[in-house]
């Protein structure tokens, strides 16, 4: 019989490898991501069952350079509230203002940042707290 699994849920880090922070991110994403994706080992001689059903929170790693395209930022800002504007754009007022300013020069935008595009989330900077959170929230996977 075939079973279908449900695709990961894609995280991704808008990345600089220059800055330390976003440097910092992209190591505490990989460390979550391996944890997450490691499998139980089984003793023979010990009962396992209780590790039978592991709750996983795996999810896609997509790590870029790049700046957000227009309807990434502007989903991005849906995630985060217009009023974070300047936490992504440096000059930014409003919305308007942020997609205005990422069109003239795409060097106003900082990094790093976070987005679960799946479970509508996003994090700005790094805060180790609030990443963990967002990764710890995934919806959990069984495997067997």
């Amino acid at each position: 019989m075939f079973r279908f699994h449900k695709a990961l849920d894609v995280i991704t880090l808008f990345h600089k490898p220059t800055l330390p922070a976003s440097t910092r991110v992209l190591n505490i994403l990989k460390q979550v991501s391996a944890h997450a994706s490691e499998g139980a080992t089984e003793d023979q001689a010990s009962d396992h069952s209780h590790q039978n059903k592991i709750q996983r929170s795996e999810f896609e790693l997509n790590v870029t350079e790049e700046p957000p395209t227009s309807d990434q930022l502007r989903t991005i800002l849906e995630y985060v509230g217009a009023r974070r504007a300047k936490d992504i754009i440096d000059g930014a007022r409003d919305e308007s203002d942020a997609m205005r300013l990422l069109k003239e020069d795409s060097k106003r935008f900082r990094r790093p940042v976070i987005v679960d595009w799946n479970n509508g989330r996003a994090v700005i900077g790094d805060s180790e707290s609030e990443i963990l959170k967002m990764v710890g929230e995934l919806p959990k996977r069984e495997t067997v």
